[in-house]
């Protein structure tokens, strides 16, 4: 595996300093025990989990988790803010910690995030002592409710969950990296390498991948190729990319077109 060339570059969440800008998932593996080798291949530090699949102690899910990484219990299944505050105390009480990627669904066929409930769920969840990272819909209105009740960090979706379509909010997400004094990671849909590394060149803090990995009939080797492709995202927007000439302004010589050998 390739050095990392941003690893003097961290990012903090709630005061933590994480040197892997990639976020991984738990799910849709063909077999849990991939999930050390992922782990490992992709360089993440922060992994999630669905707290319907996690038992007290190191049994089911946990016990394939490295116990090096930071657990970011989420809360699938939550239809209210109500039901995402029980769900992260049952991953409190579990040993997960604090920190809580909030799920509030209320739509069972697009899974997309409910607004008010998320933001909700952060002022309750807050008040509790949790590190929340909520999970949203790119709605620069919405991020700001969050952010006001005291979100860790904001994650806009980049398409619906599970879908690989990429960043098909991109203009949505770009304007919640320019607004938001908040960590943007970017979650959901993201199905390429190079989708990924789209997202950091435009300033995004980090990437959560879990379908595009798990899905692949190679998941420990995509789990690498993500891991290049967010280093490199990163590395592209921290250089400051070029000015882009428009097609009226002709085309320029990156050599001086003087000065030839006779």
């Amino acid at each position: 595996m390739a050095m990392c060339n941003t690893c003097d570059d961290p990012f903090f969440v709630a005061g933590i300093a994480l040197q892997s800008r990639l976020f991984i998932g738990t799910g849709k593996y063909g077999a849990d025990s991939l999930i050390p080798a992922v782990a490992m291949a992709s360089g993440a530090q922060v992994i999630t989990v669905a707290m319907r699949r996690v038992e007290k102690g190191q049994q089911g899910i946990t016990a394939h988790i490295p116990a090096t990484m930071r657990l970011l219990p989420n809360t699938s299944g939550a239809r209210t803010p109500e039901e995402a505050l029980r769900l992260a105390r049952l991953a409190r009480a579990a040993g997960c910690g604090d920190w809580i990627k909030i799920e509030v669904i209320r739509d069972s066929r697009y899974l997309l995030p409910d607004g008010y409930g998320t933001a909700k769920a952060v002022e309750l969840l807050v008040k509790e002592g949790f590190t929340a990272l909520p999970y949203i819909n790119p709605d620069l209105y919405v991020a700001r409710d969050c952010a006001s009740a005291g979100a860790a960090a904001i994650m806009p979706l980049g398409a619906p969950i599970g879908t690989n379509r990429g960043l098909r909010t991109r203009e949505m997400i770009g304007i919640l990296i320019e607004e938001l004094d908040l960590p943007v990671v970017v979650d959901a849909g993201i199905g390429r390498p190079s989708q990924a590394c789209e997202a950091m060149e435009m300033g995004a803090a980090a990437c959560l991948v879990n379908t595009a990995i798990a899905s692949a009939d190679d998941p420990v080797r995509m789990a690498g190729a993500f891991r290049l492709a967010v280093e490199a995202g990163r590395g592209a927007w921290l250089s400051g990319a070029g000015v882009v000439r428009a097609s009226g302004e002709g085309a320029q010589a990156s050599s001086p077109l003087t000065g030839f050998l006779s």
